[in-house]
Protein backbone atom coordinates (compact mmCIF):
# COMPACT_ATOMS: atom_id res chain seq x y z
CA UNK A 1 0.00 0.00 0.00
CA UNK A 2 1.33 3.41 -0.98
CA UNK A 3 1.82 6.07 1.69
CA UNK A 4 2.46 9.80 1.69
CA UNK A 5 6.10 9.14 2.51
CA UNK A 6 6.40 6.91 -0.53
CA UNK A 7 4.85 9.60 -2.73
CA UNK A 8 7.21 12.33 -1.49
CA UNK A 9 10.19 10.03 -1.94
CA UNK A 10 9.08 9.22 -5.50
CA UNK A 11 8.66 12.92 -6.43
CA UNK A 12 12.04 13.80 -4.94
CA UNK A 13 13.69 11.14 -7.05
CA UNK A 14 11.79 12.32 -10.15
CA UNK A 15 11.86 16.13 -9.90
CA UNK A 16 10.91 16.61 -13.55
CA UNK A 17 7.39 15.39 -12.70
CA UNK A 18 7.10 18.12 -10.08
CA UNK A 19 8.15 20.72 -12.66
CA UNK A 20 5.54 19.59 -15.20
CA UNK A 21 2.86 19.52 -12.51
CA UNK A 22 3.78 23.06 -11.44
CA UNK A 23 3.62 24.39 -15.00
CA UNK A 24 0.26 22.73 -15.67
CA UNK A 25 -1.44 23.95 -12.49
CA UNK A 26 0.15 27.39 -12.83
CA UNK A 27 -1.25 27.81 -16.34
CA UNK A 28 -4.72 26.77 -15.13
CA UNK A 29 -4.70 29.21 -12.20
CA UNK A 30 -3.27 31.96 -14.40
CA UNK A 31 -6.42 31.84 -16.55
CA UNK A 32 -8.70 32.56 -13.58
CA UNK A 33 -10.07 36.09 -13.38
CA UNK A 34 -12.02 37.96 -10.75
CA UNK A 35 -13.54 41.04 -12.36
CA UNK A 36 -10.50 42.70 -13.97
CA UNK A 37 -7.92 41.10 -11.67
CA UNK A 38 -5.81 38.10 -12.58
CA UNK A 39 -2.52 36.82 -11.23
CA UNK A 40 -1.21 36.01 -14.67
CA UNK A 41 0.53 32.83 -15.73
CA UNK A 42 4.06 33.64 -14.57
CA UNK A 43 3.09 34.66 -11.03
CA UNK A 44 0.73 31.68 -10.73
CA UNK A 45 3.46 29.27 -11.81
CA UNK A 46 5.85 30.80 -9.28
CA UNK A 47 3.40 30.49 -6.38
CA UNK A 48 2.48 26.91 -7.30
CA UNK A 49 6.20 26.15 -7.47
CA UNK A 50 6.64 27.59 -3.98
CA UNK A 51 3.88 25.31 -2.70
CA UNK A 52 5.36 22.25 -4.41
CA UNK A 53 8.79 23.25 -3.13
CA UNK A 54 7.65 22.64 0.44
CA UNK A 55 8.39 18.96 -0.28
CA UNK A 56 12.07 20.02 -0.54
CA UNK A 57 12.58 18.80 -4.08
CA UNK A 58 15.98 19.34 -5.66
CA UNK A 59 15.93 20.16 -9.38
CA UNK A 60 19.26 19.95 -11.27
CA UNK A 61 20.61 23.42 -12.10
CA UNK A 62 21.22 22.80 -15.86
CA UNK A 63 17.48 22.26 -16.40
CA UNK A 64 16.69 25.80 -15.25
CA UNK A 65 19.39 27.34 -17.42
CA UNK A 66 18.37 25.30 -20.47
CA UNK A 67 14.79 26.54 -20.49
CA UNK A 68 15.77 30.11 -19.63
CA UNK A 69 18.17 30.36 -22.57
CA UNK A 70 15.48 28.97 -24.88
CA UNK A 71 13.16 31.72 -23.67
CA UNK A 72 15.70 34.51 -24.13
CA UNK A 73 16.55 33.44 -27.67
CA UNK A 74 12.85 33.30 -28.61
CA UNK A 75 12.26 36.79 -27.19
CA UNK A 76 15.11 38.23 -29.24
CA UNK A 77 14.07 36.33 -32.38
CA UNK A 78 10.50 37.66 -32.20
CA UNK A 79 11.42 41.34 -31.82
CA UNK A 80 14.67 41.38 -33.82
CA UNK A 81 13.25 42.90 -37.04
CA UNK A 82 11.58 45.75 -35.13
CA UNK A 83 14.60 46.32 -32.90
CA UNK A 84 16.86 47.07 -35.87
CA UNK A 85 14.03 48.72 -37.81
CA UNK A 86 13.78 51.27 -35.00
CA UNK A 87 17.39 52.31 -35.54
CA UNK A 88 16.44 53.90 -38.86
CA UNK A 89 15.76 57.62 -39.03
CA UNK A 90 11.96 57.57 -38.84
CA UNK A 91 12.01 55.17 -35.89
CA UNK A 92 14.63 56.99 -33.81
CA UNK A 93 12.19 59.19 -31.83
CA UNK A 94 10.38 56.12 -30.51
CA UNK A 95 13.70 54.37 -29.86
CA UNK A 96 14.98 57.39 -27.94
CA UNK A 97 11.79 57.57 -25.91
CA UNK A 98 11.94 53.85 -25.09
CA UNK A 99 15.54 54.23 -23.91
CA UNK A 100 14.54 57.14 -21.65
CA UNK A 101 11.64 55.21 -20.11
CA UNK A 102 13.83 52.13 -19.59
CA UNK A 103 16.47 54.29 -17.90
CA UNK A 104 13.76 55.65 -15.61
CA UNK A 105 12.76 52.06 -14.78
CA UNK A 106 16.36 51.20 -13.92
CA UNK A 107 16.86 54.42 -11.94
CA UNK A 108 13.63 53.94 -10.03
CA UNK A 109 14.56 50.39 -8.94
CA UNK A 110 18.12 51.52 -8.06
CA UNK A 111 16.90 54.51 -6.06
CA UNK A 112 14.37 52.58 -3.97
CA UNK A 113 16.87 49.77 -3.42
CA UNK A 114 19.44 52.24 -2.08
CA UNK A 115 16.87 53.99 0.13
CA UNK A 116 15.65 50.69 1.61
CA UNK A 117 19.17 49.16 1.83
CA UNK A 118 18.11 46.10 -0.15
CA UNK A 119 20.53 43.28 -0.85
CA UNK A 120 21.43 42.38 -4.43
CA UNK A 121 18.81 39.58 -4.65
CA UNK A 122 16.13 41.86 -3.17
CA UNK A 123 16.98 44.68 -5.59
CA UNK A 124 16.89 42.30 -8.57
CA UNK A 125 13.52 40.95 -7.44
CA UNK A 126 12.21 44.51 -7.09
CA UNK A 127 13.31 45.38 -10.63
CA UNK A 128 11.84 42.17 -12.07
CA UNK A 129 8.46 42.53 -10.36
CA UNK A 130 7.89 46.27 -10.46
CA UNK A 131 8.77 46.40 -14.17
CA UNK A 132 7.07 43.03 -14.92
CA UNK A 133 10.21 41.61 -16.52
CA UNK A 134 10.50 38.03 -15.26
CA UNK A 135 13.69 37.38 -17.22
CA UNK A 136 15.57 39.73 -14.88
CA UNK A 137 15.55 36.89 -12.34
CA UNK A 138 17.70 34.78 -14.64
CA UNK A 139 20.20 37.36 -15.85
CA UNK A 140 20.61 38.83 -12.35
CA UNK A 141 21.30 35.36 -10.97
CA UNK A 142 23.99 34.79 -13.61
CA UNK A 143 25.60 38.14 -12.81
CA UNK A 144 25.55 37.63 -9.03
CA UNK A 145 27.14 34.21 -9.39
CA UNK A 146 30.07 35.81 -11.25
CA UNK A 147 30.79 38.26 -8.42
CA UNK A 148 33.41 37.56 -5.76
CA UNK A 149 31.67 35.48 -3.09
CA UNK A 150 28.52 35.55 -5.26
CA UNK A 151 28.52 31.76 -5.60
CA UNK A 152 27.62 31.44 -1.91
CA UNK A 153 25.04 34.25 -1.78
CA UNK A 154 21.49 33.31 -0.72
CA UNK A 155 19.15 34.19 -3.59
CA UNK A 156 15.89 33.06 -1.98
CA UNK A 157 14.72 36.66 -1.46
CA UNK A 158 14.75 37.37 -5.21
CA UNK A 159 11.59 35.45 -6.17
CA UNK A 160 9.88 36.69 -2.99
CA UNK A 161 10.45 40.32 -3.94
CA UNK A 162 9.40 39.55 -7.49
CA UNK A 163 6.10 37.96 -6.44
CA UNK A 164 5.19 40.77 -4.02
CA UNK A 165 5.88 43.61 -6.47
CA UNK A 166 4.63 41.94 -9.66
CA UNK A 167 0.94 42.29 -8.76
CA UNK A 168 0.98 46.09 -8.74
CA UNK A 169 3.53 46.05 -11.54
CA UNK A 170 0.88 44.54 -13.81
CA UNK A 171 -2.45 45.81 -12.46
CA UNK A 172 -1.02 49.17 -11.45
CA UNK A 173 0.52 49.79 -14.86
CA UNK A 174 -2.82 49.13 -16.55
CA UNK A 175 -4.58 51.54 -14.16
CA UNK A 176 -1.96 54.29 -14.48
CA UNK A 177 -1.88 54.25 -18.30
CA UNK A 178 -5.54 53.38 -18.88
CA UNK A 179 -7.21 55.60 -16.26
CA UNK A 180 -4.77 58.10 -14.75
CA UNK A 181 -2.77 58.71 -17.95
CA UNK A 182 -5.60 60.24 -20.04
CA UNK A 183 -6.47 62.54 -17.13
CA UNK A 184 -2.88 63.75 -16.84
CA UNK A 185 -2.95 64.51 -20.58
CA UNK A 186 -6.06 66.70 -20.29
CA UNK A 187 -8.89 64.19 -20.08
CA UNK A 188 -10.24 61.18 -21.90
CA UNK A 189 -12.08 63.32 -24.48
CA UNK A 190 -8.87 65.14 -25.37
CA UNK A 191 -6.97 61.88 -25.89
CA UNK A 192 -9.86 60.51 -27.97
CA UNK A 193 -9.70 63.62 -30.15
CA UNK A 194 -5.95 63.10 -30.57
CA UNK A 195 -6.62 59.51 -31.67
CA UNK A 196 -9.19 60.65 -34.24
CA UNK A 197 -6.74 63.25 -35.51
CA UNK A 198 -4.07 60.62 -36.09
CA UNK A 199 -6.60 58.30 -37.74
CA UNK A 200 -7.49 61.04 -40.21
CA UNK A 201 -3.81 61.58 -41.02
CA UNK A 202 -3.30 57.87 -41.57
CA UNK A 203 -6.18 57.75 -44.03
CA UNK A 204 -8.96 55.21 -44.40
CA UNK A 205 -9.12 52.34 -41.96
CA UNK A 206 -8.30 49.42 -44.25
CA UNK A 207 -9.95 47.00 -41.85
CA UNK A 208 -13.24 48.32 -43.25
CA UNK A 209 -12.19 48.42 -46.89
CA UNK A 210 -12.44 45.79 -49.62
CA UNK A 211 -8.68 45.31 -49.59
CA UNK A 212 -8.46 44.14 -46.00
CA UNK A 213 -10.05 40.96 -44.74
CA UNK A 214 -10.38 40.56 -40.97
CA UNK A 215 -11.70 37.27 -39.69
CA UNK A 216 -15.08 38.77 -38.80
CA UNK A 217 -15.82 39.72 -42.46
CA UNK A 218 -14.24 37.25 -44.82
CA UNK A 219 -13.54 37.59 -48.51
CA UNK A 220 -16.06 35.45 -50.36
CA UNK A 221 -16.29 33.78 -53.78
CA UNK A 222 -19.83 33.72 -55.26
CA UNK A 223 -21.28 32.73 -58.63
CA UNK A 224 -23.78 34.82 -60.68
CA UNK A 225 -25.63 34.50 -63.97
CA UNK A 226 -25.02 37.65 -66.06
CA UNK A 227 -28.28 39.15 -67.40
CA UNK A 228 -27.84 42.94 -67.08
CA UNK A 229 -28.14 44.84 -70.41
CA UNK A 230 -24.92 46.69 -69.53
CA UNK A 231 -23.02 43.61 -70.66
CA UNK A 232 -24.68 43.54 -74.11
CA UNK A 233 -21.89 45.77 -75.49
CA UNK A 234 -19.21 43.09 -74.94
CA UNK A 235 -17.82 44.53 -71.73
CA UNK A 236 -14.38 43.22 -70.80
CA UNK A 237 -13.23 41.96 -67.45
CA UNK A 238 -11.06 45.07 -67.07
CA UNK A 239 -14.01 47.41 -67.74
CA UNK A 240 -16.15 45.62 -65.16
CA UNK A 241 -13.46 45.63 -62.46
CA UNK A 242 -12.61 49.28 -63.12
CA UNK A 243 -16.28 50.22 -62.75
CA UNK A 244 -16.35 48.43 -59.40
CA UNK A 245 -13.20 50.25 -58.27
CA UNK A 246 -14.67 53.64 -59.23
CA UNK A 247 -17.49 52.81 -56.80
CA UNK A 248 -14.96 51.96 -54.10
CA UNK A 249 -15.50 48.19 -54.38
CA UNK A 250 -12.50 45.91 -54.85
CA UNK A 251 -14.20 43.05 -56.73
CA UNK A 252 -12.52 40.64 -59.16
CA UNK A 253 -13.69 38.16 -61.81
CA UNK A 254 -12.09 34.80 -61.01
CA UNK A 255 -13.86 32.35 -63.39
CA UNK A 256 -16.22 32.38 -66.36
CA UNK A 257 -18.48 29.61 -67.67
CA UNK A 258 -19.78 30.08 -71.25
CA UNK A 259 -21.87 27.56 -73.12
CA UNK A 260 -20.91 24.81 -70.70
CA UNK A 261 -17.18 25.53 -71.17
CA UNK A 262 -15.27 26.50 -68.02
CA UNK A 263 -12.62 29.24 -68.38
CA UNK A 264 -10.11 29.11 -65.51
CA UNK A 265 -7.55 31.61 -66.77
CA UNK A 266 -9.43 34.91 -66.90
CA UNK A 267 -7.56 37.77 -68.62
CA UNK A 268 -8.34 41.52 -68.44
CA UNK A 269 -9.29 41.63 -72.15
CA UNK A 270 -11.70 38.73 -71.94
CA UNK A 271 -15.33 39.68 -72.69
CA UNK A 272 -18.23 39.06 -70.31
CA UNK A 273 -21.46 38.28 -72.15
CA UNK A 274 -25.08 38.03 -71.10
CA UNK A 275 -25.83 34.47 -70.03
CA UNK A 276 -22.30 33.81 -68.78
CA UNK A 277 -21.78 32.35 -65.35
CA UNK A 278 -19.10 34.25 -63.45
CA UNK A 279 -17.40 33.89 -60.06
CA UNK A 280 -16.68 37.13 -58.21
CA UNK A 281 -14.36 37.59 -55.25
CA UNK A 282 -14.40 40.44 -52.76
CA UNK A 283 -15.61 41.39 -49.35
CA UNK A 284 -18.91 39.82 -48.46
CA UNK A 285 -21.04 42.96 -48.31
CA UNK A 286 -19.80 44.26 -51.68
CA UNK A 287 -20.29 41.00 -53.53
CA UNK A 288 -23.82 40.60 -52.15
CA UNK A 289 -24.69 44.15 -53.23
CA UNK A 290 -23.97 43.26 -56.86
CA UNK A 291 -26.56 40.49 -57.05
CA UNK A 292 -29.39 42.72 -58.30
CA UNK A 293 -27.14 44.63 -60.69
CA UNK A 294 -25.33 41.71 -62.33
CA UNK A 295 -27.90 38.96 -62.15
CA UNK A 296 -29.20 36.17 -60.01
CA UNK A 297 -26.82 34.19 -57.81
CA UNK A 298 -26.55 30.60 -59.03
CA UNK A 299 -25.49 27.27 -57.58
CA UNK A 300 -23.02 25.62 -59.91
CA UNK A 301 -20.74 23.09 -58.25
CA UNK A 302 -18.46 22.88 -61.28
CA UNK A 303 -18.05 26.66 -61.48
CA UNK A 304 -17.25 27.07 -57.78
CA UNK A 305 -15.19 23.89 -57.40
CA UNK A 306 -11.80 25.44 -56.71
CA UNK A 307 -9.57 26.11 -53.75
CA UNK A 308 -8.39 29.40 -52.31
CA UNK A 309 -5.12 29.91 -50.47
CA UNK A 310 -4.24 31.74 -47.28
CA UNK A 311 -0.51 32.28 -47.16
CA UNK A 312 1.60 34.08 -44.50
CA UNK A 313 4.21 36.29 -46.16
CA UNK A 314 7.15 38.10 -44.54
CA UNK A 315 7.67 41.59 -45.98
CA UNK A 316 11.23 42.21 -47.18
CA UNK A 317 11.04 43.47 -50.80
CA UNK A 318 11.77 47.11 -51.66
CA UNK A 319 8.45 47.46 -53.43
CA UNK A 320 6.55 46.72 -50.21
CA UNK A 321 8.65 47.56 -47.14
CA UNK A 322 8.30 51.20 -46.24
CA UNK A 323 5.23 51.52 -48.50
CA UNK A 324 1.70 52.24 -47.32
CA UNK A 325 -0.93 49.52 -47.22
CA UNK A 326 -3.07 51.46 -49.69
CA UNK A 327 -0.28 51.76 -52.25
CA UNK A 328 0.51 48.02 -51.99
CA UNK A 329 -3.13 47.08 -52.50
CA UNK A 330 -3.25 49.28 -55.60
CA UNK A 331 -0.40 47.40 -57.30
CA UNK A 332 -1.27 45.18 -60.28
CA UNK A 333 0.25 42.13 -58.61
CA UNK A 334 -2.42 42.39 -55.85
CA UNK A 335 -5.19 41.74 -58.38
CA UNK A 336 -7.56 39.24 -56.79
CA UNK A 337 -5.64 39.17 -53.49
CA UNK A 338 -6.84 40.38 -50.09
CA UNK A 339 -4.98 41.01 -46.84
CA UNK A 340 -6.44 39.20 -43.88
CA UNK A 341 -4.07 40.43 -41.14
CA UNK A 342 -0.77 42.16 -40.42
CA UNK A 343 1.40 41.03 -37.49
CA UNK A 344 4.43 42.93 -36.25
CA UNK A 345 6.73 41.67 -33.48
CA UNK A 346 4.04 39.13 -32.61
CA UNK A 347 1.31 41.77 -32.22
CA UNK A 348 -1.68 42.30 -34.52
CA UNK A 349 -1.45 45.77 -36.06
CA UNK A 350 -4.22 48.25 -36.89
CA UNK A 351 -3.99 48.89 -40.61
CA UNK A 352 -4.84 52.20 -42.22
CA UNK A 353 -4.45 53.27 -45.82
CA UNK A 354 -1.35 55.32 -45.01
CA UNK A 355 0.07 52.86 -42.47
CA UNK A 356 3.53 51.74 -43.53
CA UNK A 357 4.60 48.12 -43.85
CA UNK A 358 7.92 47.34 -42.18
CA UNK A 359 10.53 44.76 -43.11
CA UNK A 360 9.75 41.69 -41.04
CA UNK A 361 5.99 42.28 -40.92
CA UNK A 362 4.02 39.05 -41.35
CA UNK A 363 0.93 39.55 -43.50
CA UNK A 364 -1.69 36.95 -44.37
CA UNK A 365 -2.75 36.97 -48.05
CA UNK A 366 -5.92 35.29 -49.31
CA UNK A 367 -7.03 34.52 -52.88
CA UNK A 368 -6.61 32.02 -55.67
CA UNK A 369 -3.30 30.12 -55.39
CA UNK A 370 -1.75 31.61 -58.53
CA UNK A 371 -2.72 35.14 -57.50
CA UNK A 372 -1.44 34.73 -53.94
CA UNK A 373 1.88 33.26 -55.06
CA UNK A 374 2.34 36.12 -57.55
CA UNK A 375 1.71 38.72 -54.84
CA UNK A 376 3.91 36.92 -52.30
CA UNK A 377 6.89 37.02 -54.67
CA UNK A 378 6.54 40.81 -55.01
CA UNK A 379 6.05 41.50 -51.30
CA UNK A 380 8.60 39.22 -49.66
CA UNK A 381 8.83 35.51 -49.07
CA UNK A 382 6.23 32.92 -48.13
CA UNK A 383 6.39 31.72 -44.55
CA UNK A 384 3.79 28.93 -44.24
CA UNK A 385 3.06 27.47 -40.79
CA UNK A 386 4.58 24.05 -41.59
CA UNK A 387 8.09 25.27 -42.40
CA UNK A 388 10.87 22.98 -41.09
CA UNK A 389 12.17 23.91 -37.68
CA UNK A 390 15.34 25.98 -37.69
CA UNK A 391 17.16 23.78 -35.19
CA UNK A 392 20.64 24.78 -36.48
CA UNK A 393 19.70 28.45 -36.12
CA UNK A 394 18.52 27.92 -32.54
CA UNK A 395 21.46 25.80 -31.47
CA UNK A 396 24.22 27.85 -33.08
CA UNK A 397 22.57 31.14 -32.10
CA UNK A 398 22.43 30.21 -28.42
CA UNK A 399 25.95 28.74 -28.47
CA UNK A 400 27.64 31.66 -30.26
CA UNK A 401 25.72 34.32 -28.31
CA UNK A 402 26.68 32.81 -24.98
CA UNK A 403 30.27 32.20 -26.09
CA UNK A 404 30.92 35.69 -27.46
CA UNK A 405 29.23 37.79 -24.78
CA UNK A 406 29.72 35.46 -21.85
CA UNK A 407 33.36 34.50 -22.38
CA UNK A 408 35.14 36.41 -25.14
CA UNK A 409 33.83 39.96 -24.56
CA UNK A 410 34.48 40.13 -20.83
CA UNK A 411 36.22 43.02 -19.07
CA UNK A 412 36.99 43.48 -15.39
CA UNK A 413 36.68 46.40 -13.01
CA UNK A 414 38.85 45.31 -10.13
CA UNK A 415 37.66 41.83 -9.22
CA UNK A 416 34.22 42.35 -10.76
CA UNK A 417 33.73 40.87 -14.26
CA UNK A 418 31.89 43.20 -16.62
CA UNK A 419 29.94 41.48 -19.38
CA UNK A 420 26.43 40.85 -20.65
CA UNK A 421 26.79 37.29 -19.30
CA UNK A 422 25.70 34.21 -21.21
CA UNK A 423 22.05 35.20 -20.79
CA UNK A 424 22.50 38.66 -22.28
CA UNK A 425 24.56 37.19 -25.11
CA UNK A 426 21.81 34.72 -26.02
CA UNK A 427 19.27 37.59 -26.08
CA UNK A 428 21.50 39.57 -28.47
CA UNK A 429 21.95 36.46 -30.63
CA UNK A 430 18.17 36.11 -30.84
CA UNK A 431 17.82 39.74 -31.94
CA UNK A 432 20.39 39.30 -34.70
CA UNK A 433 18.91 35.97 -35.83
CA UNK A 434 15.38 37.39 -36.04
CA UNK A 435 16.63 40.36 -38.05
CA UNK A 436 18.67 38.19 -40.42
CA UNK A 437 15.71 35.87 -40.93
CA UNK A 438 13.55 38.82 -42.06
CA UNK A 439 16.14 39.62 -44.73
CA UNK A 440 17.40 36.14 -45.72
CA UNK A 441 14.64 33.53 -46.01
CA UNK A 442 17.22 30.84 -46.78
CA UNK A 443 18.65 31.25 -43.29
CA UNK A 444 15.97 28.91 -41.95
CA UNK A 445 13.06 30.11 -39.89
CA UNK A 446 11.53 29.02 -36.61
CA UNK A 447 7.82 28.16 -36.89
CA UNK A 448 5.51 30.35 -34.82
CA UNK A 449 4.34 27.43 -32.63
CA UNK A 450 7.98 26.68 -31.83
CA UNK A 451 8.63 30.31 -30.90
CA UNK A 452 5.53 30.23 -28.67
CA UNK A 453 6.77 27.04 -27.00
CA UNK A 454 10.25 28.42 -26.41
CA UNK A 455 8.85 31.69 -25.12
CA UNK A 456 6.02 30.54 -22.86
CA UNK A 457 7.10 27.06 -21.81
CA UNK A 458 10.74 28.13 -21.57
CA UNK A 459 9.98 31.05 -19.25
CA UNK A 460 7.39 29.30 -17.12
CA UNK A 461 9.48 26.14 -16.71
CA UNK A 462 12.34 28.34 -15.52
CA UNK A 463 9.98 30.14 -13.11
CA UNK A 464 8.59 26.80 -11.90
CA UNK A 465 12.08 25.57 -11.04
CA UNK A 466 12.84 28.87 -9.28
CA UNK A 467 9.69 28.47 -7.18
CA UNK A 468 10.37 24.82 -6.33
CA UNK A 469 14.00 25.37 -5.33
CA UNK A 470 13.26 28.46 -3.21
CA UNK A 471 9.99 27.15 -1.77
CA UNK A 472 11.41 26.03 1.61
CA UNK A 473 12.78 29.54 2.34
CA UNK A 474 10.03 31.57 0.63
CA UNK A 475 7.91 32.17 3.75
CA UNK A 476 10.93 33.17 5.79
CA UNK A 477 12.02 35.54 3.02
CA UNK A 478 8.57 37.11 2.89
CA UNK A 479 8.77 37.87 6.60
CA UNK A 480 12.17 39.50 6.10
CA UNK A 481 11.14 41.89 3.31
CA UNK A 482 7.81 42.70 4.97
CA UNK A 483 4.67 44.25 3.55
CA UNK A 484 6.48 47.54 3.01
CA UNK A 485 7.95 46.00 -0.13
CA UNK A 486 4.53 46.17 -1.80
CA UNK A 487 4.47 49.96 -1.35
CA UNK A 488 8.07 50.26 -2.50
CA UNK A 489 7.22 48.21 -5.60
CA UNK A 490 4.21 50.45 -6.31
CA UNK A 491 6.49 53.46 -6.20
CA UNK A 492 9.08 51.84 -8.45
CA UNK A 493 6.31 51.01 -10.95
CA UNK A 494 4.58 54.39 -10.88
CA UNK A 495 7.50 56.81 -11.13
CA UNK A 496 8.73 55.82 -14.64
CA UNK A 497 5.20 55.64 -16.04
CA UNK A 498 4.06 59.04 -14.76
CA UNK A 499 7.31 60.76 -15.75
CA UNK A 500 7.15 59.04 -19.13
CA UNK A 501 3.71 60.53 -19.81
CA UNK A 502 5.02 64.09 -19.43
CA UNK A 503 8.32 63.40 -21.21
CA UNK A 504 6.49 61.96 -24.21
CA UNK A 505 4.11 64.93 -24.32
CA UNK A 506 6.44 67.89 -23.76
CA UNK A 507 9.88 66.65 -24.81
CA UNK A 508 9.11 64.23 -27.67
CA UNK A 509 5.79 65.93 -28.53
CA UNK A 510 4.05 62.66 -29.37
CA UNK A 511 0.37 62.54 -30.17
CA UNK A 512 -1.38 61.92 -26.83
CA UNK A 513 -2.87 58.58 -27.88
CA UNK A 514 0.40 57.44 -29.46
CA UNK A 515 2.27 58.58 -26.34
CA UNK A 516 0.39 56.15 -24.09
CA UNK A 517 1.07 53.31 -26.54
CA UNK A 518 4.79 54.15 -26.59
CA UNK A 519 4.94 54.00 -22.78
CA UNK A 520 3.13 50.66 -22.72
CA UNK A 521 5.57 49.30 -25.29
CA UNK A 522 8.64 50.64 -23.47
CA UNK A 523 7.45 48.86 -20.32
CA UNK A 524 6.41 45.76 -22.38
CA UNK A 525 3.02 45.68 -20.66
CA UNK A 526 0.36 44.42 -23.05
CA UNK A 527 -2.32 44.64 -20.34
CA UNK A 528 -1.74 48.39 -20.10
CA UNK A 529 -1.99 48.77 -23.89
CA UNK A 530 -5.36 46.99 -23.83
CA UNK A 531 -6.55 49.25 -21.00
CA UNK A 532 -5.60 52.39 -22.94
CA UNK A 533 -7.33 51.21 -26.13
CA UNK A 534 -10.47 50.33 -24.18
CA UNK A 535 -10.52 53.76 -22.52
CA UNK A 536 -10.20 55.83 -25.69
CA UNK A 537 -11.98 53.33 -28.01
CA UNK A 538 -9.17 53.41 -30.57
CA UNK A 539 -6.30 51.17 -31.66
CA UNK A 540 -4.00 54.11 -32.45
CA UNK A 541 -1.88 53.49 -29.29
CA UNK A 542 -0.72 50.15 -30.69
CA UNK A 543 1.03 52.04 -33.52
CA UNK A 544 3.54 53.20 -30.91
CA UNK A 545 3.85 49.82 -29.24
CA UNK A 546 5.97 47.60 -31.48
CA UNK A 547 9.28 49.50 -31.84
CA UNK A 548 9.24 50.59 -28.19
CA UNK A 549 8.35 47.04 -27.14
CA UNK A 550 11.36 45.65 -29.00
CA UNK A 551 13.68 48.15 -27.32
CA UNK A 552 12.08 47.76 -23.89
CA UNK A 553 12.09 43.97 -24.02
CA UNK A 554 15.83 44.06 -24.66
CA UNK A 555 16.94 46.79 -22.27
CA UNK A 556 14.81 45.75 -19.30
CA UNK A 557 16.34 42.27 -19.42
CA UNK A 558 19.86 43.69 -19.66
CA UNK A 559 19.09 45.98 -16.70
CA UNK A 560 19.22 42.85 -14.54
CA UNK A 561 22.97 42.79 -15.23
CA UNK A 562 23.41 46.54 -14.89
CA UNK A 563 21.53 46.87 -11.57
CA UNK A 564 23.62 44.15 -9.94
CA UNK A 565 26.84 45.78 -11.14
CA UNK A 566 25.70 49.23 -9.95
CA UNK A 567 24.83 47.99 -6.47
CA UNK A 568 27.80 45.66 -6.13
Amino acid sequence: MFTGVDFVSFIRSNPTLAVFFTVAVGFLIGKLRWRSFTLGTVTSVLLVGVAVGQFRIEVPEPAKTLFFLMFLFAVGYAVGPQFFRGLKKDGLPQVGFAVVVCLLCLGSAWMFSKLMHYTLPQAAGLLAGSQTMSAVLGVATDTIRQLPEGADMDLSAMPVCYAVTYIFGTAGSAWILGTLGPRLLGGVDKVKAAAREMESKLGQDMSNSPGFDPAAREIVFRAFRVDNPWFDRRRTVREFEQRMQREGKRIFVERICRGGRLIDEVTPRMAIRSGDGIVLSGRRQYVIEEEEWIGQEIVDDRLTDFSIMTLPVVVNRKGAKGCSVGSVLAQPYMHGVGIRSVTRAGAAMPVYGNSLLDAGDRILLVGLPQDVRRAAAEIGFADPPMTPSGAPLIGLGIFLGGLIFGWILVAKIGAIPLSLTVSGGVLIAGLVSGWLRSRRPTLGGIPEPTVWFMNNIGLNTFIAIVGITTGPTFVQGFREVGWSLFLVGAGATSVPLILGIFIGKFLFRFNDALNLGCIAGSRTTTAALGAVEDTISSNVPSLGYTITYAIGNTLLIIWGVVLVLLLS
